[in-house]
């Protein structure tokens, strides 16, 4: 039993009884989280930036870092651990905040979680659960035992996804 933290530009997984996994301080950057429906699994990236076209280098060494790198990584890893089809995996995206960019300039939030929409998509996938936007940061975690998704913010009550 344990929590595994994953930090930015990270991917991690959990799968033994009474594992959490969890990221924090959520800002511009993006959670997704994939969670297996049939067996206890939850795989979580902590995604910076929207593209990795640029950055060869970084996303090798952090597959997490980029939203394109970050979902593949996910889906193989979920492939070579047995889940093979799409239903059985879950989907949350949880961040994307606008935080320090009132004026909306850079928008790297909002370009995070459409970029992670778009690589979603493409490869014939939903996110059924999210928790994106507004301006805030978030701090998210999830159990292997229940599959049930947390999210705390400074000045609010924990909730669930």
């Amino acid at each position: 039993m344990g929590t595994k933290i994953i930090g930015i530009g990270e991917v991690g997984f959990v799968n033994r009884p009474g594992e959490i996994i969890k990221t924090m301080a959520l800002g511009s950057c993006v959670a997704v989280i994939f969670i297996a429906k049939s067996r206890p699994l939850i795989g979580m990236a902590h995604v910076a930036l929207p593209d990795s076209t640029s950055f060869h280098e970084r996303n090798r060494k952090l597959p997490g870092y980029f939203a394109d790198t970050a979902v593949r990584y996910l889906i193989k890893e979920f492939i070579q651990r047995g889940i093979t089809r799409r239903s059985d995996i879950q989907i949350a995206l949880v961040g994307g905040a606008s935080i320090m960019d009132s004026h909306g300039i850079f928008n790297i939030g909002a370009r995070n979680v459409q970029a992670l929409h778009n690589i979603l998509q493409k490869n014939r996938l939903t996110p059924q659960k999210e928790d994106v936007g507004k301006n805030f940061s978030r701090t998210v975690w999830a159990e292997v035992d229940t599959g049930k998704i947390f999210i705390s913010s400074p000045g609010k009550e924990i909730w669930k996804l």
